[in-house]
This record gives C-alpha cells, sequence and structure tokens, in this order.
C-alpha cells in the first residue's frame, strides 16, 4: 500500500484519479451533503496501484483492477 494524499470533503480531488473515480467521489459527497462535514477529509492510499479513497466516516471508494467503481458506505 502507497499513501497518496489528504484533501478536504468539496475541494478539488487529486488530478491522477479516473473520471469515474472523481464522479463516486462527488456521489458520496452529495449523499453527506446535508451533514456538517467541515472537518471531514479525504485519505487516498494505492493498493496494487489502485486508488482507494476513504472518507473520515469510513465510506470508502475503491477502483478494481477491471476499472469498476465499488463505493463501501460507513457502518452506522
Amino acid at each position: 500500500m502507497q499513501l497518496g494524499t489528504r484533501w478536504s470533503v468539496g475541494a478539488a480531488v487529486p488530478e491522477r484519479l479516473s473520471a469515474e473515480m472523481c464522479e463516486a467521489i462527488a456521489g458520496v459527497e452529495a449523499d453527506v451533503a446535508h451533514l456538517d462535514t467541515s472537518a471531514w477529509r479525504w485519505t487516498l492510499t494505492w493498493l496494487e496501484s489502485r486508488p482507494v479513497a476513504e472518507l473520515d466516516d469510513g465510506t470508502t471508494v475503491r477502483q478494481g483492477a477491471d476499472g469498476s467503481i465499488s463505493v463501501e458506505e460507513a457502518a452506522s
């Protein structure tokens, strides 16, 4: 695993992410827009050269080897 970067909810995502990852991240941010996320951050890591973005609440967006995107919502 390789650490990538961190960024705030609502800020520009790292340019090296695919359009599909950016779209999924934007979808997650839209889902939590009703919450106070002003202190929330995304953490980007790379697992087997594929991006994994985890939000501070535990929601995780992954890109698979086949390019597919999965979103695992935080446990309630």
